[in-house]
């Protein structure tokens, strides 16, 4: 069968929300997709529940996974040219989501569409100010830097086949793919209506470890940058009074004052210690990275006018 994408999906124990992105996925306008999920060892009702949506199940090993082995092994099952990439904690707001994404691709310079993303009501609100101040409501047809994000993007298969993602960063791989590309002289786009809601359910521990990973892995892709103990405290003092200020307007000051300290101060924290961390990623450091111990309100965006969400009352989670 002749696909006009391939969706791989990284998941390990979502079966909180995997129902909800394959639902939303068949309720898509473009409706010839292939379905391919990665999974990493879950012991939940994630696999079945991919399965009975008619995903196509890989298996990677815990010991074996980074999140770019992962991309890679779900990406070179795929049958089509064109690749979106998705969480499994993430689930599409409109029917058009794919059309949107795959629209830009007949321009043969693009090499990288990513998508919009907003929390969902159980999201933090510095994670909420983090998610409004990267996906703006304007798209970018041609973006002069490789800042993207692997939980709502696509990509040419036949670039992947070029350059692969890199498998020995802890994090984002997907900036990494993205240098390489603007350094090969394709072109970045940025989507503001290709949206998804982005369910983070991290403890504060996972907030940390999120952000020490990602340190780590800037420092790998760009091994001349420095993050100094003045920069994180300044980034610190910086966010946290932007957050307040946002939390005042919305009367939710009280209620959120401490949470975005102490979310702001895992950030910077986090980024702070993965710029000093160094050695290989092994297997100890693995199992601290991706795979959890004993395993605000929303901001609604501008809605459009031009089609209605999809409906997700009947799905189960």
């Amino acid at each position: 069968m002749k696909y006009a994408c391939s969706i791989v999906i990284r998941a390990f124990n979502e079966e909180g929300y995997i129902g909800h992105l394959i639902n939303g996925i068949h309720q898509q306008s473009e409706k010839d997709i292939q379905i391919v999920l990665v999974d990493s060892g879950s012991n939940d009702r994630t696999v079945d529940i991919a399965a009975d949506l008619g995903a196509e199940i890989v298996n990677i090993q815990p010991n074996d996974f980074t999140f770019g082995r992962s991309l890679n092994l779900g990406i070179s099952k795929a049958n089509a040219e064109l690749v979106v990439i998705a969480s499994a904690h993430v689930y599409p707001v409109y029917p058009d989501w794919i059309q949107k994404m795959l629209g830009p691709f007949s321009n043969p310079e693009i090499a990288l569409v990513y998508g919009r993303q907003r929390g969902a009501q159980t999201s933090k609100f510095s994670e909420q100010q983090i998610f409004n101040h990267w996906y703006g409501e304007t798209s970018h047809t041609s973006q002069n830097h490789p800042f993207c994000n692997n939980a709502n993007a696509a990509i040419r298969k036949s670039l992947w086949q070029q350059h692969p993602y890199d498998e020995n960063l802890p994090g984002l791989e997907d900036l990494e793919w993205a240098k390489w590309a603007l350094e090969k002289k394709y072109k970045i786009v940025y989507l503001a209506d290709a949206e998804i809601i982005h369910v983070h359910h991290e403890s504060w521990h996972g907030i940390l470890n999120r952000y020490l990973r990602e340190g780590m892995a800037f420092k790998q892709i760009y091994p001349q940058e420095k993050f100094s103990y003045l920069e994180f405290i300044h980034l610190f003092l910086k966010n946290s009074f932007s957050d307040m200020v946002e939390a005042n307007k919305q009367r939710v000051l009280f209620r959120e004052f401490w949470k975005i300290l102490k979310f702001r101060w895992l950030q910077f924290h986090g980024t702070y210690l993965g710029f000093k961390q160094s050695g290989p990623l092994n297997w100890q450091l693995k199992q601290s990275f991706y795979y959890p111990r004993n395993s605000s309100k929303n901001h609604p965006g501008k809605n459009r006018v031009d089609i209605e969400p999809i409906d997700y009352s009947g799905v189960s989670r």
